[in-house]
Parts: C-alpha cells; sequence; structure tokens
C-alpha cells in the first residue's frame, strides 16, 4: 500500500522541517511512496503550514504536541493501513534522522 508523503516546510528548512523531509526520504526508501516538498511561510505546526508531517491526506500529530517521533510516524502509518511487517523495520530507520538532528549534525 502507498502512502503518499507530504512534508510542509519554509526556506530554509528549520530544524523540525529538516527531519520531517528526512524522515519523508527514509519512508520514500522504505515504502516506496510517493513523496513532496511544499514550501510556505504560513507558520501551522502539524496542521495546514510549517513544520508539517502528512501521511495520506492527514496531518501526523505528535503526542508530545511539539516534535514528531518515529512512534508517530508509524502509528499514523498504522491507521492508514500500512502493514506491522513493513512497520518494524521503518521504526529504526527513522530514528536515524532523528538521532542526527539531537546531536546537531
Amino acid at each position: 500500500m502507498s502512502v503518499p508523503v507530504r512534508v510542509i516546510s519554509q526556506h530554509p528548512p528549520g530544524g523540525r522541517c529538516s527531519l520531517y523531509a528526512a524522515y519523508a526520504e527514509v519512508l520514500a526508501t522504505h515504502l516506496d511512496t510517493r513523496t513532496e516538498v511544499v514550501v510556505t511561510t504560513e507558520r501551522g505546526a502539524h496542521g495546514s503550514g510549517f513544520p508539517s508531517l502528512w501521511l495520506n491526506g492527514l496531518p501526523v500529530q505528535p503526542a508530545d504536541g511539539v516534535i514528531l517521533m518515529p512512534a508517530d510516524v508509524c502509528a499514523a502509518l498504522a491507521v492508514a493501513g500500512q502493514n506491522e511487517a513493513s512497520l518494524a523495520g521503518l521504526a529504526i530507520a527513522l530514528e536515524a534522522p532523528l538521532e542526527r538532528m539531537m546531536d546537531g549534525a
């Protein structure tokens, strides 16, 4: 099942915008899905503005209300109908961009 992925970002991208774009790259690689990055000046985290990650036409909401974690992305994919076998390896792959951001790379 292919889930469309959209990242809403500012230009130049900041921390969360860069993280969400990196998540989209991981999703494209592991799920062979279509991704797009939309650049906007509208602020509106986890909604219609930046920074936001949309899966299957809906914005993913972070459990902590601030930053999307791999578990949030995987939970949204499960709701969208992605099978559990593909999510197991994906959760691990999504950790890499998060670690890079947290390390300040």
